[in-house]
């Protein structure tokens, strides 16, 4: 190999280790405590809800179908995969969040009011970061919600397959440590 050949992949080696080694301080944060697994639900068709939505009645809000669930159930496996086996597990509470939590097999989930589907209310968002930064530290955390809560928390645009790994206690905006890509 010529020298200026293997220049160029140690430059690339070197410059491809930050990405790699903040992604795993990332996990161990997660893993620690000091960071929180904050999670789109999974694949749920269509938009908004029906005008006839209830909290507590499925059948009038949009639901999980069943790519949704093989997606969350794909979403639990990277977390053990990354050693997150038994999380503290809290959603919002409409359905698909629930059942995207319940689908992570992962033990039972927690709703939380704070992780409710809400557009744009400063308020809500003061009242989301608080809740979440009072909540007790050590074991790892999964929250599941709504990606307008994920941009308006983080100030980042998640894709709806993309979950982020942010540093705990929450900031305004919170820092985003790793965009987690969904697994296939």
């Amino acid at each position: 190999m010529s020298r200026r050949r293997g220049a160029w992949l140690l430059l690339g080696a070197c410059l491809a280790l930050p990405v790699h080694a903040s992604e795993d301080a990332a996990w161990a944060a997660l893993r620690s405590g000091q960071a929180v697994f904050l999670m789109h639900h999974a694949s749920a068709p269509g938009a908004g809800d029906p005008d006839s939505f209830r909290l507590g009645d499925c059948t009038t809000q949009r639901n999980l179908d069943g790519g949704g669930r093989y997606q969350a159930q794909q979403w639990g496996q990277l977390l053990r995969s990354h050693w997150i086996e038994a999380p503290r597990l809290f959603t919002g509470r409409w359905c698909r969040t629930q059942d995207t939590a319940l689908e992570l097999h992962m033990g039972a989930p927690q709703p939380m009011a704070e992780l409710d589907y809400f557009e744009g209310d400063t308020a809500a968002i003061q009242r989301m970061r608080q809740a979440i930064n009072a909540l007790p530290r050590g074991l790892p955390l999964v929250l599941v919600t709504h990606g307008v809560n994920m941009a308006a928390l983080t100030g980042t645009a998640a894709a709806p397959d993309e979950a982020l790994i942010v540093a705990l206690p929450l900031t305004e905006p919170a820092r985003v440590l790793a965009r987690i890509p969904a697994p296939h």
